[in-house]
């Protein structure tokens, strides 16, 4: 039987994926992370030519500066480079720390290559899709854009290297953001309907408050 915690992450969990139908586009740009299976998700919509630039953002941030040396964004282009991604199609920007640094920093390097993709494909992890949506149509509005992320089900997700309540910790710190960074110019407004938030408070009350923004 479902336990009452997973019943809850997957309503949290389903809430932060949008479910775009991928289009052709002019860039993927990848956002960096501790997964690396983002980056695999990234040079797969390359290889089925979805797009004909693939772009890698992240340099260190919260997640990876205490366990990697190297920026997220050469370690995801070293496997693109390994799944068949030609290096003269992939662009990197690794100095980023989180997802509004990754789409201003972006935006800057672009402009300084005389490059302007008009529709991006962004990539990011599952439970980062809404938010990373929601960033890049508050930086970047005149921009076309739809998201996706590694097709892995909640159930599946969690590895050796990321757990099931490291997840969870950043779904609920997540929504807590989707619901404050309006205010803050970080984010477009998003509604969350009254079960979502219900479900994060209690996964709160359960103790998943590792991720939550600090007064």
């Amino acid at each position: 039987m479902i336990s009452e915690v997973d019943a809850l992450a997957q309503k949290v969990w389903d809430y932060h994926h949008l479910n775009h139908r991928m289009e052709k586009s002019d860039a993927i740009l990848v956002l960096g992370s501790h997964d690396l299976r983002v980056a695999e998700r990234g040079a797969q919509l390359f290889l089925e030519h979805w797009a004909p630039l693939l772009i890698f953002s992240g340099g260190l941030g919260n997640l990876t500066r205490e366990v990697w040396d190297r920026p997220e964004a050469d370690r995801f282009a070293e496997i693109a480079v390994g799944m068949g991604v030609p290096q003269d199609k992939i662009l990197i920007e690794n100095r980023s720390t989180n997802t509004g640094e990754n789409i201003r920093f972006t935006k800057t390097f672009l402009a300084n290559l005389h490059l302007n993709p008009q529709k991006f494909i962004l990539v990011q992890k599952p439970y980062m899709e809404r938010r990373t949506f929601a960033t890049f149509r508050k930086v970047w509005p005149e921009k076309e854009a739809l998201v996706t992320s590694p097709q892995i089900s909640f159930e599946d997700y969690p590895t050796r290297e990321i757990s099931k309540r490291e997840v969870i910790n950043i779904m609920v710190g997540d929504l807590q953001r989707i619901r404050l960074y309006p205010a803050k110019g970080f984010q477009i407004a998003q509604e969350i309907p009254p079960d979502i938030w219900a479900a994060g408070e209690k996964l709160i009350e359960l103790g998943y408050t590792q991720n939550l923004i600090k007064d």
